[in-house]
Formats: C-alpha cells, structure tokens, sequence
C-alpha cells in the first residue's frame, strides 16, 4: 500500500494564523507534482473526507511550482490556543493528509521507503 507520504519528500503541517492551519505536500519531482494536480487525489472533497470534515472546512488548495510543492489549508476546529487545544503550533495535521492511500491510481511508484502496514 503506497500513501502520499512514501511519495513526498515532505508532507507537514503548521499554523497559518489562530484558525487556519496548512499542510504542504513537496514532491520529488516535477513529473511527481504535475501527476499529484492531475490525479485530483488533493480535491475538496477527497481531502474532506480524509479529514472527516464538511468540503467547506477546506479553506483552498494552492498549487506553487517553483517548490514543486502543494498547499493544503484547512479550517481548524479550536482556535489555536483555545482551551481543548490539543496542538497550539499546528504540527500534528499533516498525518490524515499524508496517509492518504495513491496506489490503484494508474502510477507505479518507486520505493522511496515506504512504508509498511504491520
């Protein structure tokens, strides 16, 4: 099973102000970023369901070539140091996003690492 993240160099999360936090996904490659826009696996409504949250939770999805890197904001559910605040920085969102599974979407992926269900 391949996941976003055994084909990123990079997938990360941090705040982007007290009610927003941005999840930034850098490929490895040129090739590897315009496959990533072209596949639609970073829609709305994938990236919803993925986080289990309404489509209108995500904020905007921002490709930015020159990085080969794609920017995920989303709505955060507390206000970053509200109480129930369980990550104030942000740096623990980016684990839904990551996992989620690219494989069966019609690329054979190199094994950069990947890792393993066990």
């Amino acid at each position: 099973m391949t996941r976003l993240r055994d084909i990123a160099h990079l997938v990360r999360s941090k705040n982007a102000g007290p009610y927003i936090f941005t999840n930034d996904v850098v490929l490895r490659s040129l090739e590897d970023f315009h496959w990533l826009l072209e596949s639609g696996l970073l829609s709305v409504e994938n990236i919803a369901r993925q986080y289990g949250i309404a489509e209108a939770e995500v904020h905007s999805i921002s490709p930015y070539e020159p990085a080969m890197c794609i920017k995920v904001n989303i709505r955060r559910r507390i206000t970053s140091g509200d109480l129930g605040d369980t990550d104030v920085l942000g740096m623990q969102f980016h684990t839904p996003l990551a996992d989620m599974r690219v494989d069966g979407l019609g690329r054979t992926w190199p094994d950069h690492g990947a890792s393993r269900d066990v």
